[in-house]
């Protein structure tokens, strides 16, 4: 039996085809908004498409928030897709309107600031050394579709932490100015594309997480 994953069933996302994608990659998947099963799978999905503010009013209606802090405190996997993404940040901003996220990262998702938005298609990714996620496919493109990002990330960066903490790995990609593609921060993982649409690259990059599940 491969790794037990639950994908969180909030209202918000693509949790069909995310559940389809890990289910070929050997995991043994459960759809589902039950926090006990939740809190006791190998790892957790949180997925997200639409506003950041009803992705975390969906998140709070189900207490996924809450789900989301005991595994991350008990050192248990969470990867996060999307605006499931998004809302591990502090805050995101749209159209004017601030909404709190769970606060996992500081920072706040503001809208990108590029010609074109949204930014909708397959772009290359900047890869950090030493990258889980990553592993075996730095080179290659990711699926895209979204209007807001983090464009900084300051976790782990002060020099006073350095050999105390490891500072998380952060993946950047462009449109319009940098912004920040995915996170590996200890239990806490996450992307801004949507692996479950990149294709190839995209399968290997969830049976990389699934692989660290073990």
């Amino acid at each position: 039996m491969g790794a037990r994953v639950v994908v969180l069933d909030y209202g918000f996302g693509n949790v069909r085809s995310a559940v389809r994608s890990l289910e070929r990659v050997g995991a043994d998947v459960t759809l589902t908004a039950d926090r006990s099963a939740a809190q006791e799978a190998d790892g957790l999905v949180v997925p997200g498409v639409g506003a950041f503010a009803a992705c975390m009013d969906g998140l709070k209606a189900v207490r996924g928030h809450e789900v989301v802090g005991r595994r991350l405190a008990g050192n248990r996997p969470v990867l996060g897709i999307c605006v499931g993404m998004q809302v591990m940040f502090d805050a995101g901003v749209e159209h004017g309107e601030r909404a709190d996220g769970m606060g996992e990262w500081p920072g706040v998702v503001e809208r990108l600031q590029a010609a074109v938005v949204p930014h909708m298609g397959w772009s290359p990714v900047e890869v950090p050394d030493g990258s889980t996620l990553f592993e075996g496919i730095a080179d290659e493109r990711f699926y895209f579709v979204h209007s807001y990002a983090a464009q900084t990330f300051a976790k782990g960066h002060d020099e006073k932490a350095v050999g105390i903490f490891s500072p998380p790995k952060v993946t950047w990609a462009d449109h319009g100015g940098r912004f920040v593609a995915a996170v590996e921060d200890g239990p806490l993982a996450a992307t801004q594309f949507h692996p479950e649409k990149s294709g190839d690259a995209g399968a290997r990059l969830l049976e990389n997480w699934v692989r660290s599940l073990a």
